[in-house]
């Protein structure tokens, strides 16, 4: 059986790693549980956590027992790692709301069934801690000195707001984290972001003081795409796991849309495709990369939500923007349709009317107003002039042309503003006059 760590740094998931050899040998022998932390500030998961939920489903398929930690305790506290001011404190309610919707996320990637992994909350054993034994027992193995020099502590010492009291706890909680589960399910593994180095390596020393035995640590570097923005952000926001916050259509239209640049780094990151595929696509361009795109956004999509939404979101795609005919040469392991697909996926944004407002015709810019792909007739125009607009995949010359009943298909309508916003009119004949 291969090195995870070595498939893993082979995908692009490895910046950092403790004790080298040590590790690599401790993964060798024999079956091992590992954990990553998630913070529940948020009633979902996003695009930019999947680089460790993806490690840890690697992890499972390569024998081991992947923990998912959800920080349900800590998360009372705040991380202050990569943040400029205190995060807004949340209600142990709106918390432990948040940790039930992250672990049914959770489980599309990973396998919880019969002991294979495991969904913990920290809540658990750190809201039932005694103050004074917690200092005199864990505290007194942390020097200040140390814990200020941490990047997470000592960019927020420079800020104006400063560093609060009980975000400084955070470093102790987590690596008391990884003492109880080391303890308790004997895990000697924790990974993270690059972030959290100075909190991992704050764990590995405190289970060398209090047991005696190595643990390690694996830091995954910042996903940022090839123009410099952050992985999962878009001019609409965060792409989120939840399919009631990003529906199945609009995160494949994420992923289909993903530069040219980032096709195969993003294919070895965010799929179970193999490496000899991937690394086989370096060369494509054109149609064929387009292509490749495309099984990236339904690898994707089937991950997060799927076969079936998988299925839908592709088929829309194609009757939005035309079939995608994927040679069979092209990333052979993915189950995406090769002929292309037809049928609008329920998450398309849609609009019932009646065919007598197509009678005499509707200007495109009112049309575009009406169904809310714009917010004013001002910005239809701007939209429609700049060459934005689409009506049944044809680019609309002028922002008052009329829309009538000739361009109406198989009783609908297809609007598109851009690339990306999209809106159905399903036209009602009975009620025409």
């Amino acid at each position: 059986m291969p090195n995870v760590i070595d498939i893993m740094r082979q995908r692009g998931f490895i910046e950092q790693t403790t004790h080298d050899q040590e590790l690599r040998d401790y993964i060798e022998s024999g079956q091992v549980t590992c954990y990553v932390g998630f913070d529940p500030t948020a009633s979902s998961l996003h695009v930019g956590s999947l680089v460790p939920i993806m490690a840890l489903a690697h992890m499972q398929r390569q024998g081991h027992r992947p923990i998912a930690l959800v920080g349900g305790g800590t998360g009372l506290v705040g991380d202050p790692s990569g943040k400029t001011e205190m995060r807004k404190m949340l209600t142990i309610e709106k918390v432990n709301e948040n940790v039930a919707a992250i672990k049914s996320q959770l489980a599309r990637f990973i396998d919880f069934e019969k002991g294979n992994a495991l969904l913990l909350n920290n809540a658990d054993w750190l809201t039932s801690l005694a103050y004074i034994p917690f200092l005199r027992d864990i505290g007194r193995h942390f020097s200040v000195n140390r814990m200020i020099k941490a990047e997470s502590c000592r960019a927020r010492l420079e800020s104006e707001d400063g560093l609060s009291f009980i975000e400084f706890n955070y470093m102790v909680l987590q690596a008391y984290d990884f003492l109880e589960l080391s303890r308790g399910q004997g895990c000697r593994l924790q990974m993270g972001g690059s972030d959290q180095w100075g909190n991992i390596v704050a764990g590995i020393d405190l289970i060398r003081r209090m047991t005696g035995e190595q643990a390690f640590g694996v830091t995954f570097p910042l996903i940022t795409t090839s123009s410099g923005a952050k992985m999962g952000k878009t001019a609409a926001g965060a792409v989120w796991l939840d399919h009631e916050r990003t529906s199945p259509y609009e995160y494949y239209q994420f992923w289909v849309n993903t530069d040219d640049r980032d096709v195969v780094r993003f294919l070895s990151l965010f799929t179970f495709l193999p490496m000899e595929e991937i690394q086989s696509i370096r060369s494509l361009e054109g149609v064929d990369l387009n292509g490749a795109k495309a099984v990236l956004a339904y690898e994707a999509t089937r991950l997060a939500h799927g076969d079936g939404e998988a299925d839908k979101a592709y088929k829309a795609a194609c009757q939005m923007f035309g079939t995608r005919p994927i040679a069979k040469e092209i990333l052979p392991s993915s189950g995406i349709p090769r002929g292309g697909g037809s049928g609008l996926d329920s998450n398309v944004p849609a609009t019932d009317m009646q065919m007598s407002v197509f009678k005499d015709g509707i200007p495109a810019y009112k049309l575009f107003q009406q169904v809310g792909l714009v917010q004013s007739g001002g910005e239809a125009r701007r939209l429609i002039d700049q060459g934005g607009g689409y009506v049944n995949g044809v680019r609309l010359q002028s922002f008052d042309q009329l829309i009538s009943s000739k361009d109406i298909n198989d009783m609908t309508l297809l609007l598109r503003a851009g690339k990306k916003r999209f809106h159905k009119i399903r036209i009602d004949a009975e009620k025409s006059n």
